[in-house]
């Protein structure tokens, strides 16, 4: 069949069939009985009953393309959107005018064969509009997921688990008590953060029960390391201000432990979200999942926030293991001095990350947390 020529107009979207690109050579016979014969009289020779010798180079296969089509075009039919909140199979996208239930394209999946799901909530989307019989459009599918800017990562399983993507800043919220405050579990989630390029928080929550002041003493802990820190407490109001400030207009994600009071703490911030709110197993310590999908919720005084699931231990052996010392800001100014280049600041002499928590200048529980992150990324916590 002939080709188009490059001076023949051809009309746009016009489809015309062309060669498959020739990137094969020539099929190399598997025997040659012609020279096995040569080899001499007593050579035993069993011809091959059935051999298909076809050359592959120059291949008569066609396929259809569309020619002068222009991408932008095709891309003119698909509307964007945002995703709020999955579903099972569905994901709950946000075009700006309505929420529309959209299915997730089977090639995305595809390609993201390494990721829990193909589709994160906070990420932006293309998606076209499916129409049902009698021309009604009822749901949408997915084609096509922006490139993710700051995203919160953990592995579950053998999957890399996105629990939200496309935002600011993450606030990591733990109690002062009920349950107690898990210092290493706040680390793991500071990292995580941190690889994932955004902002950390760190918010004590229940500051009404710490009555000791051990709570207060965990969050002094972080500020002199520089993060920004609030104490709150959704039954007395502590706090809730200044927390509405820092969502104020951003975009967060507010993660941490169940039973911390996430969802309560974002009632207090904005009493029309009216979350639902669970209680805790005082033998455990340990919350239940009141809030079992992560979902993205839009703030009256401007801003979103994801409120995310509890989570009860966080493996975080999807952040290479050689970047940790990176994500201890501590650590960071030290590094240099280290004897070593590639020195884990576990076991090597000469490191300069445990001469300074043998003089004091870099906290213990801090190099402790480290240690046992470096050894089991994917502890339980």
């Amino acid at each position: 069949m002939a080709k188009p020529s490059d001076q023949d107009p051809v009309r746009k979207g016009k489809k015309v069939r062309v060669d498959f690109r020739r990137n094969r050579g020539k099929r190399r016979r598997v025997t040659d009985v012609t020279d096995e014969a040569h080899q001499g009289e007593d050579y035993d020779v069993d011809a091959v009953r059935e051999e298909r010798v076809v050359a592959k180079g120059d291949l008569s296969r066609h396929r259809t393309i569309i020619v002068g089509d222009d991408q932008t075009d095709r891309n003119a039919e698909l509307k964007s959107g945002t995703v709020l909140a999955m579903r099972g199979l569905y994901a709950d996208v946000d075009d700006g005018a309505r929420v529309w239930p959209c299915t997730v394209r089977r090639v995305l999946r595809t390609r993201r064969t390494d990721e829990r799901n193909a589709v994160a909530v906070g990420d932006r989307v293309r998606f076209r509009l499916k129409e049902e019989q009698g021309g009604v459009v009822t749901e949408g599918v997915i084609e096509h997921v922006e490139p993710r800017t700051g995203q919160l990562r953990r592995r579950s399983g053998s999957r890399i688990h996105t629990i939200v993507a496309n935002v600011d800043q993450a606030i990591v919220v733990t109690s002062a008590k009920d349950p107690r405050p898990k210092p290493n579990l706040i680390d793991r989630y500071l990292v995580a953060a941190h690889a994932g390029d955004i902002t950390p928080i760190v918010c004590m929550n229940k500051c009404d029960l710490d009555k000791d002041g051990s709570g207060r003493a965990v969050l002094e802990r972080y500020a002199s390391l520089g993060y920004q820190t609030v104490a709150t407490s959704a039954i007395s109001g502590a706090g809730v201000d200044e927390l509405r400030r820092m969502l104020t207009n951003r975009s967060s994600a507010v993660t941490g432990q169940s039973g911390v009071g996430k969802s309560s703490l974002l009632n207090a911030v904005d009493p029309a979200l009216d979350l639902r709110v669970g209680e805790i197993n005082e033998q455990i310590e340990k919350g239940r999942h009141t809030t079992t999908t992560a979902t993205l919720i839009r703030l009256a005084q401007g801003g979103y926030v994801v409120d995310t699931p509890g989570i009860r231990s966080f493996d975080l052996s999807v952040v290479p293991r050689e970047h940790y010392e990176g994500y201890f800001v501590e650590f960071v100014p030290l590094v240099a001095g280290c004897k070593f280049a590639d020195c884990t600041h576990t076991h090597e002499v000469g490191c300069a990350v445990k001469a300074a928590v043998e003089h004091g200048e870099v906290l213990p529980q801090r190099y402790q947390s480290y240690v046992q992150m470096f050894e089991d990324p994917g502890r339980l916590e």
